[in-house]
């Protein structure tokens, strides 16, 4: 009987795996990308379960119901490539699948190839490098392009199964992105991204955080992002300091605005318009309008006549929008004050460079019709 019982183990033990039990253990394989180079690849003879094995390769992209048609056609070239003839596509097809994406389900297929790429570059070239920075780059770009965001955000990783090299610039897509839509959040994302990962900070992703940050009034966030910029020895463009001076000015904020021209200071000599009209915004709120016509003189006199539009433009910005944005970031109990000031300072500065011989397009009238500066 014991003979009997060890002989049914026996015959248990060696009965023949059925296909789908066969494609559940290769797929185990497949999950676990670190233990790829320790197996091979099931024969490729089994005629009949040939689809099966194929789709247990599609990992991002077996639960994706609406592909476009181009961009299903170039997977499916990808992985016969790779996974039935044994051999590495041409580089035209990934390039052509990047270039025909157009919705966040085509970029699932693009993921699901950039894998299964990697995998058997890993396992049958032996290349354990990622792909080159540029394919990178492109990825990002095109995860933005179809706003597919949070495949974005996978790229900047830099352990990831796709074979993505992580770079300031994919990250400077997703920041373009989150200033288009006006995004904080997806931002502040982003720059966390960028620290767990050890990308190193540059003066454009403070120019696109600064922006970001005027742009959906979050001066703590930008106050927080400053300090880190600052400490990293980043060297901040001029436009960069333009942004955060004016941030300053429209908050009505003059201690931040000094602080920032005296960083300016240390890096760049002269003003450029943008902060050369601040500072005349700091010295109105603090009721110096004299000392307001100076700065904006200097300037003046430097800017060339083609560019004098740049100049109407700032004043008119400097009359009409200004004390609006000032006064919304004012407490209830100030705002009367600041508003009797500004009706009665802007006009002295614009006397005082008239006097000065300058010519001055502004139209004063618009500041006694504006109906923030009067209630």
């Amino acid at each position: 009987m014991q003979y009997l019982s060890n002989s049914r183990r026996i015959a248990r033990a060696l009965k023949p795996l059925s296909l789908f039990e066969t494609d559940v253990r290769f797929a185990s394989h497949v999950v676990d990308s670190t233990q790829w180079q320790n197996h091979r690849s099931p024969s490729v003879s089994v005629s009949p379960g040939l689809m099966m094995l194929r789709s247990s390769f599609s990992s991002e992209a077996k639960h994706v119901e609406d592909p476009t048609e181009a961009v299903k056609e170039l997977h499916g070239k990808i992985l016969d490539s790779v996974n039935v003839k044994r051999s590495m596509p041409p580089n035209a097809l990934l390039w052509s699948l990047i270039e025909n994406c157009r919705k966040e389900d085509d970029i699932s297929f693009l993921f699901d190839a950039l894998q299964n790429l990697r995998r058997f570059r890993l396992s049958n070239l032996r290349i354990h490098d990622n792909f080159n920075c540029n394919l990178c780059r492109q990825v990002a770009k095109t995860c933005v392009r179809v706003g597919a965001i949070n495949h974005g955000k996978r790229a900047l990783w830099k352990h990831n199964v796709h074979g993505l090299t992580p770079s300031v610039a994919s990250a400077h897509h997703l920041l373009s992105y989150a200033l288009e839509h006006k995004n904080a959040n997806l931002m502040d994302e982003v720059m966390k991204l960028l620290k767990a990962n050890d990308l190193p900070l540059q003066p454009g992703t403070a120019d696109l955080v600064f922006r970001i940050c005027h742009e959906t009034d979050s001066w703590d966030l930008l106050t927080k992002y400053s300090k880190k910029f600052c400490k990293a020895g980043v060297k901040l463009r001029k436009t960069t300091f333009d942004v955060w001076m004016e941030f300053a000015a429209k908050r009505g904020d003059t201690e931040s605005l000094w602080k920032v021209d005296k960083l300016r200071s240390e890096t760049y000599t002269q003003h450029t318009l943008s902060a050369a009209f601040s500072c005349a915004k700091g010295f109105l709120l603090e009721h110096k309008p004299e000392e307001a016509a100076a700065v904006i003189q200097i300037i003046c006199q430097a800017y060339p006549d083609e560019k004098k539009s740049a100049l109407e433009a700032e004043f008119k910005k400097l009359v009409n929008e200004w004390p609006v944005d000032v006064l919304k970031h004012q407490n209830e109990e100030d705002k009367k004050a600041v508003a009797a000031s500004l009706r009665s300072d802007i006009p002295a500065m614009v006397n005082a460079l008239v006097k000065s011989g300058l010519r001055v397009s502004v139209d004063l009238d618009e500041l006694n019709k504006n109906e923030a500066l009067l209630s």
